[in-house]
């Protein structure tokens, strides 16, 4: 397949990133609302309006950069605010709202899948429609998979730390609690050093190749 350039290629990625990350967030909300606490609801953020969940920094600037600079896509969302005690299980229902975001990347990686097999159903002769279809769908796959895994990572506050804490016993989870406000320093530092990427990109990769159109993705991202 043809080579991008890097305007090119945030073009084609401009709406997966928008979408990966805000459909995440409301995923958060809505479930959230389902086991007793409707704060987001009542905020409008259960939503697929992506202009409720834009962070203007996280969202739009730092994504840009990492790509442009190094190659990377990296950025958040405005979070979700969830009401620990309006919860009806507190803790068990505070891991089924943190899992409820990757559940809707894993969702939305299989959508853009099947969008990457339509594009290649329409086949050359609709080359003006197809390409553009493939080239989204393969960019929604990968970036909706890679948020998936990077957010199952255990470390609060990423949704696998939430998961993480609820499991834990209570004395423990309270000291492992105590580290959420070095998580993104300790993220940051993971992913300069490459200790991140070396973990997450096998595991993005294998899922992946689970997945409609993993052929060309990996064809455009990993060979």
């Amino acid at each position: 397949m043809e080579t991008l350039n890097h305007l090119q290629w945030l073009a084609v990625l401009a709406l997966p990133v928008l979408f990966a990350i805000t459909v995440h967030e409301a995923a958060h909300g809505w479930m959230a609302s389902r086991l007793g606490d409707r704060t987001a609801w009542m905020l409008g953020r259960v939503t697929f309006n992506p202009l409720r969940h834009i962070d203007p920094i996280g969202t739009l600037l730092v994504p840009a950069l990492t790509f442009v600079l190094v190659g990377f896509l990296f950025g958040w969302a405005k979070p979700v605010p969830v009401v620990y005690r309006n919860l009806r299980r507190p803790r068990r229902d505070m891991a089924l709202v943190a899992l409820a975001g990757p559940g809707a990347n894993l969702l939305m990686a299989l959508g853009w899948g099947l969008v990457i097999e339509f594009g290649l159903w329409l086949g050359p002769e609709t080359a003006w429609a197809a390409l553009p279809l493939v080239y989204m769908g393969a960019a929604g796959v990968l970036i909706n998979v890679f948020l998936m895994v990077l957010n199952l990572f255990p470390l609060l506050p990423l949704d696998g730390g939430r998961v993480l804490n609820a499991l834990l016993p209570p004395s423990l989870a309270l000291w492992f609690a105590r580290l959420e406000p070095f998580g993104l320093i300790i993220l940051l530092a993971l992913l300069v050093t490459g200790v991140l990427g070396a973990i997450l990109l096998p595991l993005v990769a294998d899922t992946v190749a689970l997945l409609p159109g993993a052929r060309v993705v990996m064809e455009l991202f990993f060979v």
